[in-house]
């Protein structure tokens, strides 16, 4: 069969194959016979190389040299990255061919290179991955100023010029259909779901608890609207006002924020029960979540996390964890069953839930086997990728499975 033609996929937020929904995305196409390249900023300690040839994908990778701080640094950051990837893509136009630019936000910057390659006959496939106005106002404690109106606007560019909108779960697909102004049948839906070649369950490691009967994990990264201090919060009133002194919580994940993250614990007074361990490889992941009690989402209630799909809480399913979580809308209709909800932000009470449920190992086990069924069955990846297989078939006029 000939091959369908050439994908580029852009992502400026993660390095490839880091970004764990690009690669199985990236995968997907090349199953589809695409030939697929991907161009992603370079990792600092691992997906360094400039280019690379995996499992039959071309990726290739900038170094940036800017550590955003900042709007005027994350102004930099966009504008060095926008520029980067403008000459590798031309550098994957001239040795691959590019036919579908296929970018994933954030930023929304990239319209501007869907348009250049629309020109030269290409389409324009937008993966829509965060809301970027929510996440800005988040991050920045509510503020709706000047550059949030700068990010509807650019969002809406970007909606513009697509030809087809993959969001990753219904409150995006209506933030599409309403304020991008996007026609239905261009929008669908591709849930971001476990991929059970990666996460396997292991044998339990008692001596990951470090002596205590209990471990509590958390995976995810470290930014300051990911909720992490929080958490740490929640610890302290774990230990001090119920007193209880019995659980060993460890926090996996990197991110601009873990520096400080690290410090706010040692002042919190947290260094014996509370480790960071920075990124960590898939196997160390997978004895951690295979060990686990109970797992934690402590996403505080905001726009953007009620509207986003946390791809931490599905982990925690895959291994058949129970999970305590604020109460968010897209958090809910993920984990159901397998969750206790807080009510958003009240840090006390997520120390309470996460002390009643190690309280109660039979409640345990029937959210963790409920969790692990719900994945299997609705929400892993390959459910999704065969809805992104389809939505490119429609976008290159093949309807049918």
């Amino acid at each position: 069969m000939a091959s369908p033609g050439s994908v580029l996929i852009v992502v400026q937020n993660l390095p490839v194959p880091l970004d764990r929904r690009v690669w199985l995305e990236a995968k997907a196409l090349r199953e589809m016979g695409f030939r697929v390249s991907v161009i992603s900023p370079k990792g600092v300690t691992r997906d360094t190389a400039s280019y690379e040839l995996l499992e039959g994908i071309h990726v290739y990778r900038y170094r940036m040299p800017v550590n955003a701080e900042g709007v005027l640094g994350y102004l930099a950051e966009f504008m060095l990255a926008w520029v980067a990837t403008f000459w590798l893509s031309l550098r994957v136009w001239f040795k691959h061919g590019v036919n579908i630019l296929h970018v994933c936000n954030p930023p929304e910057t990239y319209w501007l290179l869907g348009l250049f390659y629309k020109a030269l006959g290409a389409r324009f496939v937008f993966d829509h991955h965060d809301l970027s106005p929510e996440m800005y106002s988040a991050k920045y404690g509510g503020r709706k100023g000047l550059l949030y109106k700068v990010l509807i606007w650019l969002e809406r560019a970007t909606y513009r010029v697509a030809d087809l909108v993959i969001e990753v779960n219904e409150s995006h697909r209506q933030v599409a259909l309403t304020r991008g102004r996007v026609a239905p049948e261009k929008v669908w839906v591709v849930r971001s779901g476990p991929d059970f070649e990666r996460l396997k369950v292991l044998p339990e490691e008692p001596e990951l608890k470090a002596g205590k009967p209990y471990l509590v994990c958390y995976l995810g990264e470290m930014c300051p609207q990911d909720g992490v201090d929080y958490l740490l919060r929640a610890i302290k009133s774990y230990q001090e006002e119920l007193g209880r002194q019995d659980a060993r919580f460890v926090l996996m994940g990197g991110g601009p924020a873990l520096e400080e993250l690290k410090r706010y614990k040692t002042e919190l007074g947290l260094d014996g029960s509370v480790v960071f361990t920075g990124r960590v490889s898939d196997h160390d992941l997978c004895r951690y979540l295979s060990t686990a009690d109970l797992c934690v989402d402590p996403d505080p209630w905001s726009e953007w996390a009620d509207k986003s799909t946390m791809n931490k809480v599905m982990e925690y399913m895959a291994f058949g964890k129970p999970i305590v979580a604020f109460d968010l809308k897209e958090g809910r209709y993920s984990a159901q069953e397998a969750a206790v909800y807080v009510k958003p932000n009240d840090e006390r009470q997520f120390a309470q839930k996460i002390a009643e449920l190690l309280d109660d190992p039979a409640r345990r086990r029937h959210m963790g086997a409920f969790g692990a069924r719900r994945v299997r069955e609705k929400l892993a990846w390959d459910h999704s990728k065969r809805v992104l297989k389809e939505a490119y078939r429609w976008l290159l006029g093949k309807r049918g499975t």
